[in-house]
């Protein structure tokens, strides 16, 4: 979620727009949604005006609306305050602590997203306004001759594992969790903080030193010192601490993050799996099964569990949820850099056209193809996270990567959510309660055989083939009995056979083909006996038809007949 964008639009008709008191007014739309955690874009203050020109193409001004650009790490954002700069950012701090306090009341915790890899004050050209003025080789990673290492890709890289720097994030975190009572932190390009310190002054210690000599800087640890500490550190220990397990540096440790036990990982494994299977990809059958596990491939070694894997199938940076399924190619002109910025391999897919305007049986696949990535992620073992604005469809016109647009493209809109409320906004409220409802779907360790079993178009019939596009499971539920979930990402229909349950029959409930409200059969929906009815003869002889890109969730019923 981004501060300012949640509720910055005219159509959110609230008091204070665009602020942490405007999160506050908003905040039941987020317990309506299922939402127990809410991971907070940097609101620490940074500098808005980095990016700042006239950008020809929209008759604006681009401005660092994303916030990844640190000035003071002590700070809250003084601009997301709805008393603006007034008392030296100590309503600020206020309000920030009286957005905390109404999250919590709902039973909603707040993670923030922290930028400890890099700073506001560029390469070695930059501007001085913190660090480089204290003591420039202590912050930041040097090279010989005074240039700036830039594993961060914005100019300099912080000089994490420094013993000065070090002391400096705990104390900043440590602030945050007893101050301001954060419950965790997600940090952003965590792999630099793995990487050696130009000082090394503690590879007896930790083993990672290489013949008695120096490691070069930026060298990844196996055992980076600010980890360990954070790790053992007896108040950061006990909230959240998530990592974003890569660095433009060409640093990917997703799955072999250091984690000593407690941290999480962004898992941007899942998210490229994820979208290959669900667009119809071969040979993503089996890595596909194993997102659906929790990614036990990644994280099963160790000690570690599912909620050490963060799902995510969107996110800030990249396509929006809407998008993804509307563009094959990034359309980034209104960031005035000719297309040449942001992600071009998106694993996306337009279902037959590019752009919003599209025939309606396209518009309807991609309305399939977006319940089907999201019942994906509210099946899957591990910690599922969504991004603002897809639980109504939000398009930010194909662009991904609008990180300079303080406007409408990255404003939450209010009136699309109300227009979207009986179709893609149920859909997602119904689906985050069920979850909430499976004792099995949110699992503390790796599903087995004796709660899992996989199915083919036949039961216990697998089908691991490069070629295949049909994958399916029942899980036993200790809430719901027994619960079946296929998935068929083929653009053909098929008929499957269930597996049987003497004295139960399968009864439907989500169909990701069919319109709303037949789509999640809750019991609230008008004429559900007949729509169940309508299946009869095809459950009578323990068949179900899926249409192709489709996916299904099927409960165990007695059978009233046996």
């Amino acid at each position: 979620m981004h501060v300012r964008g949640y509720t910055r639009h005219e159509s959110s008709g609230i008091q204070f727009p665009g602020t942490y008191c405007g999160v506050v007014e908003k905040l039941d739309h987020l317990k309506e949604l299922g939402v127990n955690c809410i991971e907070l874009m940097p609101c620490h203050e940074f500098n808005e005006l980095e990016y700042y020109s006239y950008n020809s193409v929209l008759g604006d001004y681009k401005l660092n609306f994303w916030g990844y650009s640190t000035i003071n790490y002590f700070s809250p954002m003084i601009r997301y305050s709805s008393s603006g700069i007034s008392n030296c950012g100590r309503d600020a701090i206020k309000e920030f602590k009286y957005l905390i306090r109404e999250a919590h009341k709902r039973g909603i915790e707040v993670i923030m997203d922290v930028v400890f890899n890099h700073t506001a004050e560029g390469n070695e050209k930059g501007p001085i306004l913190s660090f480089r003025g204290v003591d420039n080789s202590v912050y930041y990673m040097l090279a010989p001759k005074g240039e700036y290492y830039n594993y961060s890709g914005c100019g300099n890289t912080f000089n994490c594992n420094h013993p000065v720097v070090r002391q400096f994030i705990l104390d900043c975190l440590r602030y945050w969790v007893t101050e301001m009572h954060i419950d965790g932190f997600r940090f952003d390009l965590a792999s630099i903080m793995t990487r050696s310190s130009s000082l090394w002054d503690s590879v007896n210690v930790y083993g990672d030193s290489m013949d008695g000599d120096l490691i070069t800087t930026g060298t990844p640890l196996s055992r980076p010192p600010l980890i360990d500490m954070m790790s053992n550190d007896p108040i950061l220990r006990g909230v959240k601490l998530i990592a974003e397990a890569w660095d433009t540096g060409g640093l990917y440790q997703v799955g072999r993050f250091p984690h000593w036990g407690i941290w999480s990982e962004w898992n941007g494994k899942y998210r490229d799996i994820v979208r290959q299977f669900i667009k119809g990809t071969e040979g993503f059958s089996g890595a596909f099964a194993e997102c659906l596990c929790g990614s036990p491939n990644l994280y099963q070694e160790g000690g570690r569990k599912p909620w050490n894997s963060i799902n995510f199938v969107c996110a800030h940076d990249g396509f929006t949820l809407a998008d993804l399924v509307t563009y094959n190619n990034k359309h980034n002109l209104a960031n005035g850099e000719y297309n040449n910025d942001g992600e071009s391999h998106n694993n996306s897919w337009n279902c037959g056209q590019e752009g919003e305007f599209a025939s309606i049986t396209v518009k309807k696949l991609r309305k399939r193809q977006m319940r089907n990535f999201f019942l994906c992620l509210m099946v899957s073992q591990g910690v599922p996270m969504i991004c603002m604005g897809d639980e109504y469809g939000h398009t930010k016109g194909g662009n991904n990567n609008t990180y300079c647009h303080d406007n409408y493209i990255n404003y939450f809109r209010w009136d699309k959510k109300e227009e979207s409320s009986s179709d893609l906004f149920r859909f997602f409220c119904l689906m985050t309660r069920f979850r909430r409802e499976c004792e099995s779907l949110g699992l503390n360790d790796f599903p087995t055989a004796q709660r899992l079993q996989w199915h083919g178009h036949t039961p216990g019939k697998p089908d691991w083939s490069d070629t295949s596009r049909f994958v399916a499971f029942s899980l036993i539920d200790s809430v719901k009995g027994e619960i079946y979930v296929a998935f068929n990402t083929s653009h053909l229909p098929v008929t499957i056979t269930l597996p049987e349950r003497p004295g139960y029959r399968w009864e439907p409930l989500v169909d990701t083909s069919k319109p709303t409200p037949f789509d999640f059969l809750s019991k609230e929906v008008p004429g559900r006996d007949i729509a169940i009815k309508q299946y009869a003869q095809f459950l009578d002889a323990n068949l179900y038809p899926m249409l192709s890109y489709s996916s299904i969730i099927l409960l165990l019923s007695p059978d009233e007949n046996a």
